[in-house]
């Protein structure tokens, strides 16, 4: 599988609140918690087939998405709309908590002459009416009762050809039954004042005519989380995301396609830049752009670096963070890079690594990360992943790792997809720092050590990607947006482009030195088996002895023949 972090998508993120005291939903909301509760118990009572094993765990879950977007080019909205729909979902499994239905083959469909000819709507009713909720939640888990008795008796009889495997971790972890209701809060969203802003932003980047195309995007998400199960948990959560951005694209003098984006979320509308700051970014992208246009196009090479915070998140997250998600541990179609490497050193001894999502804040910026309960009904927890170098644990969802047997709260999906373990708020630590001006110096020092005549400084990234699959090669890229060259003989720095950051992961990760004692926060959306899911990383300045830079795909295509109209007299 290829896994990658995004910066683009707005989507809807989990409440930063954790666990608190039970509290009952009012209004609406209650009547759809009963709807679930007594589906549940009715299908926890009766639902089994003569002569085969019922269910020893369901689980019901409804989520209500709100989406409200307005967005403009060139001055005028080309997106105006307001979006609500809810989707439902059933886990239910057969067997039991050391073995089950679950696994590759849950949601086996059958094809040929005894194919099914219909399958249960995942659409829940947006009314509270709890009949036709019901009915929505009877279909599903009749189609999941018949799918997990399916993929049991195929699993079961695989031991007919496997020896056993003693040390195979149980299928489904016991987890504490979890009760609570966050309160219901209005929905914000101005939406008179931001189709102004969205316009008069746009509209400015008219001044600009080497930027061929621009938007600006304001949205809000708002997700309303029903889930119960057969252990007794009941929650009702509420999650908002608001998020805007400015995305330009130019080409530069021989053609190569050019980006540049800012991008901001906030836990509440207040939160989001507005007036004077939004103009001063856009008029800084714009900058940023032209003067791209002309930078000179790097060669191939690896060297030293100084990587930003941003790039020293990303690096983290697609070359550990990734590596470090339990479902992928026990998965022969996986690199398992990291497993059975628990207690032994997999970093440099001044690192430490964790994923919090507890954390609602870092530095004055909200988190992606932060949520209270994870989509499987567990409490998140802060995860000490590498301490002092040494790797102390996984990622873990419900689905145990060895030698853990519990969730740590990181089971999660987009919407009401299968949930596997994610990351939340990955945090990186060091106990080896220096002033910024500091790791400068030593960034010279050491490519003059090296005999090489260039170092890079890589500013800003937009994302990056990696492949985790034992059938590919275990490598990840990063895609900087800002680098500069340092000539290592004067200690001049130029603006260059055409560059992609790559390399193996352990490889990467152990080459680090020493970073700054300040941080910065990189909030996105990471892309996987799971869907996409918001998340944070907490990252230093990073030295790094060594990077690898490839050329990025050329492309020799011309402008626009015509100017824009606007640039010239009427």
């Amino acid at each position: 599988m290829t896994a990658s972090l995004l910066v683009l998508a707005l989507l809807a993120a989990p409440s930063p609140t954790g666990p608190s005291a039970p509290a009952g939903p009012a209004g609406g909301r209650a009547v759809v918690l009963g709807a679930l509760q007594a589906e549940l118990a009715r299908s926890a009572a009766r639902l089994r087939l003569d002569g085969y094993d019922a269910p020893y765990f369901i689980a019901f879950q409804v989520k209500e998405l709100r989406t409200d977007t307005v967005a403009a080019r060139s001055g005028a909205l080309v997106e105006d709309e307001s979006r609500r729909n809810r989707r439902a979902a059933v886990d239910l499994r057969v067997g039991s908590y050391d073995l089950d239905s679950s696994g590759r083959d849950d949601g086996v469909h059958f094809v040929g002459q005894d194919g099914r000819t219909w399958f249960a709507s995942r659409e829940a009713p947006l009314d509270d009416d709890p009949a036709a909720l019901r009915n929505a939640l009877w279909l599903l888990a009749d189609e999941k009762y018949k799918e997990a008795l399916a993929a049991w008796f195929k699993k079961k009889s695989r031991a007919v050809y496997r020896a056993e495997e003693p040390d195979r971790a149980p299928s489904f972890s016991r987890e504490d039954p979890q009760r609570h209701a966050d309160p219901a809060t209005p929905f914000a969203f101005d939406r008179g004042r931001w189709r102004d802003e969205v316009k008069r932003l746009s509209a400015a980047f008219r001044s600009h005519p080497a930027v061929l195309d621009a938007s600006v995007r304001v949205g809000a998400d708002r997700t309303v989380r029903w889930l119960v199960d057969t252990e007794g948990t009941a929650l009702v959560t509420e999650q908002t995301l608001y998020g805007l951005h400015l995305q330009a694209v130019a080409r530069a003098v021989d053609g190569q396609l050019l980006e540049g984006s800012r991008d901001w979320y906030a836990r509440t509308e207040a939160g989001l830049p507005a007036g004077e700051r939004l103009r001063r970014e856009q008029e800084a992208l714009c900058a940023e752009l032209e003067a791209l246009r002309t930078a000179p196009v790097v060669d191939p090479s690896s060297g030293p670096a100084l990587l930003a915070p941003e790039a020293t998140g990303v690096l983290f997250h697609e070359a550990v963070g990734h590596r470090l998600e339990g479902d992928r541990q026990d998965d022969d179609k996986e690199g398992q890079t990291f497993k059975g490497q628990v207690g032994r050193r997999v970093l440099p001894a001044f690192l430490t690594v964790t994923d919090d999502p507890t954390v609602a804040r870092a530095g004055g910026v909200d988190l992606n990360g932060a949520y209270g309960w994870d989509d499987q009904g567990v409490p998140a927890r802060r995860t000490v992943l590498v301490e002092d170098g040494v790797l102390r644990g996984y990622l873990l969802s419900r689905r145990p790792v060895k030698p853990f047997t519990r969730s740590n709260g990181h089971g999660r999906a987009q919407g009401v997809q299968a949930p596997v373990a994610r990351m939340g708020n990955l945090l990186v630590e060091s106990r080896r720092t220096f002033p910024l001006a500091q790791l400068r110096r030593m960034l010279r020092e050491e490519a003059r050590r090296q005999g090489k005549p260039h170092a890079y400084v890589i500013r800003d990234i937009t994302g990056g990607n990696t492949n985790t699959a034992s059938f590919g090669y275990q490598a990840f890229k990063g895609t900087p947006r800002l680098v500069t060259r340092l000539d290592v003989a004067t200690g001049r720095e130029e603006l260059v482009r055409g560059v992609e950051l790559v390399g193996t992961p352990l490889s990467s990760v152990n080459r680090l030195l020493a970073t700054s004692a300040e941080t910065a926060v990189f909030n996105g959306f990471c892309g996987a088996e799971s869907g996409y899911v918001p998340v944070s990383t907490v990252a230093p300045w990073a030295l790094v002895s060594e990077v690898e830079l490839q050329r990025v795909a050329r492309a020799h295509e011309r402008s626009p023949i015509l100017p824009a109209p606007w640039t010239e007299a009427r």
